[in-house]
């Protein structure tokens, strides 16, 4: 398998931190990139998007539950059902879709994400032997951005 670049990398890390400055008007920062050694991080709320066509793996974004209230209470949002905050987490899945397929192009097929609420063993689905993961703040919270996909040829 083909391994990705740091372009490649940036993709996804650039469509979460516009993600936050556009809903919320403050940057989300990286705090850490490095390669999983054991387990991966799994916060509260989890979305799963699966790769596939001329790639093959997963991308998943996950964050803890305070995280996500503090998000939906800056987006003036005062329903805070998991159902709510699972829907934010979607928006943030679909904002990295988008991202992917316009830099990877058609040849990258995306799942409809799905969402996982709570640390589930569902997305330990490891394709490559040391996962990226990307840790990243906004405000005082700390979400993992998991990328774990490789092109087949």
């Amino acid at each position: 398998m083909n391994d990705l670049n740091e372009q490649d990398i940036e993709v996804f890390v650039n469509a979460i931190k516009q993600y936050f400055q556009q809903t919320t008007w403050e940057v989300a920062n990286i705090k850490a990139e490095y390669l999983i050694e054991s387990k991966p991080p799994i916060h509260d709320f989890n979305r799963l998007i699966k790769i596939g066509g001329d790639y093959a793996g997963c991308i998943y974004f996950s964050a803890p539950r305070l995280m996500m209230q503090h998000l939906l209470t800056k987006m003036y949002e005062n329903n805070q059902s998991d159902e709510n905050l699972l829907d934010a987490v979607g928006e943030i899945a679909n904002t990295i879709s988008r991202n992917a397929r316009q830099h990877f192009g058609e040849d990258m097929e995306i799942s409809v994400p799905e969402t996982m609420l709570g640390k589930t063993n569902n997305l330990k689905q490891q394709t490559r032997d040391r996962p990226y993961a990307v840790d990243i703040i906004w405000e005082k919270y700390t979400a993992a951005l998991v990328i774990d996909f490789s092109r087949l040829h």
